[in-house]
């Protein structure tokens, strides 16, 4: 399931639990435009959409230089992440990584 992150405060709330993929994206994007429906059909793991145009505070804070910018939390950790376009099978490869590091 996507989520589009509304308010920056819900950041952590949002990301603590479980496994969250967070895309630091922008509309204008185009590779970023390519991932979203990449984005949409995965279901192993949450997927949470933060528009680095409306949120430059946290796209600042976690080092994003280049969009699209993927990071993989798990329980709020930080545990990946990948700049870049990325199709299924490397997200999926990354995902099963982190499940084996946990």
């Amino acid at each position: 399931m996507v989520k589009y992150l509304e308010k920056e405060e819900d950041f952590d709330t949002l990301t603590e639990k479980g496994e969250v993929l967070v895309d630091f994206f922008a509309e204008w994007c185009g590779p970023c435009k390519m991932l979203a429906n990449i984005l949409e059909e995965i279901d192993y793991m949450e997927v949470l959409k933060v528009d680095t145009d409306k949120f430059p505070h946290l796209a600042q804070k976690f080092g994003v230089m280049s969009i699209p910018t993927l990071c993989f939390y798990k329980d709020g950790l930080l545990m990946q992440k990948e700049i870049g376009y990325r199709t299924p099978e490397e997200i999926k490869e990354v995902y099963k990584k982190i499940m084996e590091e946990a």
